[in-house]
Order: structure tokens, then sequence, then C-alpha cells
């Protein structure tokens, strides 16, 4: 209320003052029309002229038609015994004076005005203004999450209890620092969280502070630099100010790479700015004053980004991984999210979880949010298996495109497509299981082959990829085979069998005619991206593709070969998606058994546990779209 009226007697005070000034020029009376002194003369003789008012040598009169005018006399000694004489009336008046106050006050009040906005202006920006405010640039934007006001605490973080576990040192210091320093043990001063986007840093840094009960300071990276010199490292100092008169408490940076990245990697030694912020920080975690009380959490998903001189002991002491989570954790996650919604019976987390392979914390949340739209849509009273199921054929393939006319041929090439991907996938023996097969048009893709993994996959072996790459080229060979044409749906499946060639031939050391080297150069480390140096001679590289060219016409050739000895499969599952336009793993099984394919299940009977893996099965399990025209 104070600063309020404070702002009020200034705005009060400064449009009164324009107001006096602006009153002092355009206080001219009514307009009046100017004539030269030979013409006023004139027509005084001619009897034109009533009266006149003498200011000064400032002359204004009035005409016998009432017409007024203003003239400037020169020093005439006989204008007035001329203006007597032709029976004029005179008015003598002496002219304004203005205060001496007035003067001082119209010559000074500008150079005044710039000196105040300049005063104000550097007030606002060594933090002089409130938190918050149009002009605080040094006043931190660290928002405080107060322990009363948070009731997050590690039962709402399931999926990482490795981190949780590494985390909770933290905790126990908070509440009894005693315990550890009887012993002349030091609390880490900084934790680093490290894992991919969605996996729960933040919902862990949330639920450190709640356990604790202290305060807790949020701030992004990117909320340290404008573009004023100087601002970042301000900033930095009232945040470690502000945390220090609130100790113990805990300050979480989020995306901490935006701001402490590798010092001099820039053009012409880097950015001066962000440098400056990050030799604060740096100073602020630990320098020559004491921060005793302060814990610094901080979470990227770019740790070999980050200066060496931030991950050294004293700064960040430890890193925690907090990765994606199995499939232990991912029903774990589901339980916790399925609790804010009314879940029906037959619902089990646990074939949920095995359908969701890939799936980060955030990812599993957004699917049972997405459930209960679905839910909600239908009028249904709870969520059910079948809701997931949909909501995972959204979030894996895309919504549906129903109101999409696709002409017969289309569909029948687009179904030809993927029972090439379904049939060789099948025959394979390594290959995932393939879960679901569809030709109904899906975000871009006109038709889709979903697989299913059976567990967790953690690392990839030459003689599974090599058969994801026949995998892939089973949609196209179809199409030469039984339509006699090739189409562009197939650009996708030839641009994921090339990359997949080209990285166990450079990056894996998968072939044996070039060996066990590595011949892809590491682009990252150049400031410019894809122009790195060349790392391989001409010669090697000539090698390179030909061994590449190998593997992919070796595989081209094992999956014609199963397509072809398997052509009454291929038709069969063509027809089915002909008539069904999807078909699930039952139905595949029929098929490729030579038995007559069942008819689909009720829609509300449906209780199939999904999941999603490329038509491909590469290595992240995503739908392989097959859209032509890509």
């Amino acid at each position: 209320m104070k600063n309020i009226l404070k702002n009020v007697i200034l705005w009060i005070a400064i449009f009164s003052v324009l107001t006096m000034v602006f009153n002092q020029f355009v206080d001219m009376g009514k307009p009046k029309s100017e004539i030269v002194y030979s013409q006023f003369m004139q027509e005084v003789k001619d009897g034109n002229i009533d009266k006149v008012q003498i200011e000064g040598r400032t002359v204004h009169g009035t005409r016998r038609d009432g017409k007024e005018f203003t003239t400037y006399a020169p020093d005439d000694l006989w204008m007035v015994s001329d203006l007597l004489k032709y029976h004029v009336k005179i008015e003598a008046k002496a002219p304004q004076q203005r205060s001496v106050l007035l003067e001082i006050f119209m010559s000074w009040f500008p150079m005044l005005l710039l000196i105040g906005v300049w005063i104000f202006f550097m007030r606002q920006m060594q933090g002089g203004g409130k938190s918050g405010g149009p002009f605080s640039f040094g006043k931190s934007k660290a928002r405080q999450l107060d322990e009363s006001n948070n009731s997050t605490t590690f039962a709402d973080v399931a999926g990482c209890d490795e981190a949780k576990e590494e985390v909770s040192e933290l905790v126990d210091f908070l509440k009894d620092p005693g315990k550890f320093q009887k012993l002349g043990g030091r609390i880490p001063r900084g934790v680093l969280m490290v894992g991919p986007p969605g996996t729960g840093k933040t919902l862990l840094a949330r639920a450190i502070a709640g356990e604790a009960k202290v305060p807790f300071f949020t701030i992004s990276g990117s909320d340290f630099v404008e573009m004023f010199v100087g601002v970042g490292a301000a900033r930095v100092r009232d945040m470690f100010e502000t945390a220090k008169k609130n100790s113990p408490c805990i300050v979480f940076i989020d995306e901490i790479d935006a701001v402490g990245r590798h010092r001099g990697a820039g053009t012409g030694g880097g950015n001066d700015e962000r440098e400056q912020t990050l030799n604060q920080l740096l100073v602020e975690m630990d320098g020559f004053e004491a921060n005793s009380g302060v814990i610094v959490i901080a979470a990227t998903n770019r740790a070999d980004v980050l200066d060496k001189a931030l991950l050294r002991p004293g700064r960040f002491d430890r890193q925690v991984m907090v990765g994606l989570p199995d499939i232990k954790g991912r029903e774990q996650i589901l339980l916790v999210h399925m609790r804010k919604v009314p879940i029906d019976p037959d619902v089990k987390a646990d074939i949920i979880a095995r359908g969701t392979p890939g799936f980060s914390g955030a990812d599993l949340a957004n699917l049972v949010n997405e459930a209960a739209l679905f839910a909600a849509r239908r009028n249904k009273r709870t969520v059910d298996m079948q809701d997931f199921e949909d909501a995972k054929d959204k979030i894996f393939m895309g919504p549906e495109r129903k109101s999409m006319v696709m002409r017969e041929e289309e569909r029948r090439n687009t179904a030809y497509h993927e029972s090439g991907h379904a049939v060789v996938a099948k025959m394979l023996p390594k290959a995932d299981p393939v879960h679901k097969v569809t030709i109904m048009p899906r975000g871009w893709a006109l038709g889709l082959t979903w697989q299913l993994p059976e567990f967790d996959r953690i690392s990839n072996y030459k003689d599974k990829m090599l058969e994801e790459i026949s995998i892939l080229f089973g949609g196209r060979i179809a199409e030469e085979i039984f339509m006699h044409q090739m189409s562009t749906g197939a650009s996708n499946d030839f641009e994921r069998a090339t990359k997949l060639a080209r990285a166990m031939v450079t990056k894996y050391g998968m072939s044996e005619a070039l060996g066990t080297m590595v011949y892809a150069g590491d682009e990252q480390d150049s400031f410019f991206g894809s122009m790195s140096s060349r790392t391989v001679s001409e010669a090697t590289q000539q090698k390179v593709d030909a061994e590449i060219r190998r593997i992919l016409d070796e595989q081209y050739a094992v999956a014609r070969k199963i397509l072809e000895e398997n052509r009454d499969k291929v038709e069969a599952m063509t027809a089915a998606l002909l008539e069904y336009e999807t078909i699930d793993a039952d139905q595949i099984g029929d098929i490729m058994a030579g038995l007559p394919v069942r008819a689909p299940k009720p829609r509300e009977n449906k209780n199939q546990n999904g999941g999603a893996s490329s038509g491909g099965a590469a290595v992240k399990p995503t739908p392989q779209p097959t859209a032509k025209g890509e």
C-alpha cells in the first residue's frame, strides 16, 4: 500500500509540472492574423482601425469590421501621434515578465528529468526493484516452495529406487546434521541428476525437500542470462544470499546445461555473459565463503556438455542416474498414477507395463490421462483395459483417420506391404512377436506393423540387427511380388535399414571385412555440427560403403526368400486385413498355422495387452509407419 501511494504522488507531481510548462507555451489566446507594419499604418490612415493594444513592441489591433490582427512595431516615435490623429483608441500594457525561478526551472527541467530517469534505472538494475518487477534485473527469479506447501514425498516417486537411495542421505543430513558432523563427515554440496526427459528428476528433487521439510528454491538455467551484461552473475549472488538466509534449504536448478556448458567452446572465446554467470556459480558453490546448509541439486539430460569445473568434488560431488524405468519400475509408476483415477478391477498394471517398453514416467502419466479421457468420452464410470489399449494405440501410432478415403488399390497395396513385414517377422527366430497389424490410417501412416518385445532389452546383437533389416525390407518385397509395382511407402524402411547397417559397420565393429574399428566421426565435438573433419580416407570410405551394400543385399535376399516360400500366408493375411482392417496376435497366429482367421474380439470385452515395436523391430520400440508418399 505504501508503494502504491508513493507512485500515485510521483505521477501527480509529474502531471502538474508538465501542465505548467504546457500552459507557458500554449497560452496564446485566440488565433490572430499577422500583418506587416507598413500595411498597419496604411490602414490607420485609411480609417480602417478601431482600436489597438500596445504591449512593448507588439501591437494587437481590431479593425472596424471586428477582425483582429497583430503586428510588430519598430522604434517609431510618431506612431502614437499618428494613431491619435486618425482617432484610433489606444490601450497600453506593460510586457509580461516571467519569474526568475520559472526561467531557471524551465532551463534546467530537461536535464533534471534525464538525471532522475538515469538514477531510477541504475537503482533498478542493481537490484533496488522488487523481485518480479519490470526492471528488477539483478534479482533472482528463483521461486520458493515453502516446506508447509510441499506435500511431495518419496511415496510419490516410483520406478527409480536406486536414485532414491542415493539421495536419501541428503534427507538424513537435513533432518539431523549432527549425525554426520560428529564423525567428521561432510554431506555432498551438490547433486547432479542425469537422465532422459520425463524420468522424474524434478519430482525427485521436490520429494527430497518434502521429506526433509526445508525450504525449496527452484529456477531454470535459462533464467540467469538476460540481454544485459552482468545480470546472470548478479542473480546467482542474490539467489545464494536468499538461500543462506533460509538455510538449511535446497536450491534446484533445472536444465543447468543452459548456463553450465564448457567455457571457451564458442566462436571468439565463447559467450562472456554466460561464462561470467558460470564463474559466479562455481564460486558460490565452493569458494572462500562458507556455504553450509545450502544443498544444490541440478538436473540435465546433457551431462557431457557441462564444464569440468562444475563436476569436480566440492561442487557437484555426486551424480545420480535417473534412467528410463524397467518393467517393474513402470508397473510401480502406473500404480502411483492410477491412484488418481477410478480403475476397473480388470485393469492389470503389470500387463500394461509389459506393453510400454521405453516409456518414461511422464509418458506413463500421459498414458493414464489419455485412458481416462477415452473412458469419459464413452460415459464410463471406471477406466478399463480397453481404454488403456486405445490410449496406447493413440500414443504409439497417432489418432485414427477414419474420415480418410483410400482407393481400393492403395488399400490392397498397403495390406500387402504390412503383411510382408509381419510374415518376415514371424518366420525369423529372434524377432519380437508381432502384436498387431493394421491398415487403418493413423497419424501420417497408412498402415503399421506393431511388434511387442517380451522383455526389456539393454543390448542389441548382430544376428537380431540383421533380422531387423530383413523385416524392414519385407514391405517393399511384398509389393514387388504380389502387386508387381513399387510405391513410396517403403522410403522410411530403407532409411532405417541403411542407418542400422551403417552403424553395424562404422560403430559396432560387426563387419568381418573391416574389423573392430570405428569409422564414424564424432560430429558433436565440432562447433559447426556436421562440418566435422573426416576420420577415414576416401579408399576406406569406399570399402565401408561396399560393406554396407553387402549387408543390405544379403538381408534383402533373406526377406525375399521367406516371402516367396510363404505366399499363401501373405495372401491370407492380406485378405484378413482388407476384411477387418486390424488383426491381433491371435488372428496372426491362426494365419501362420494355416487355420481359418477367427473374427476379432468384441470391443467391449477386449482385454489384450499392448505395446509397440517398430515394423523392423528397431532398437527403440516404436511403430513402423508405412505411409505412401513419404
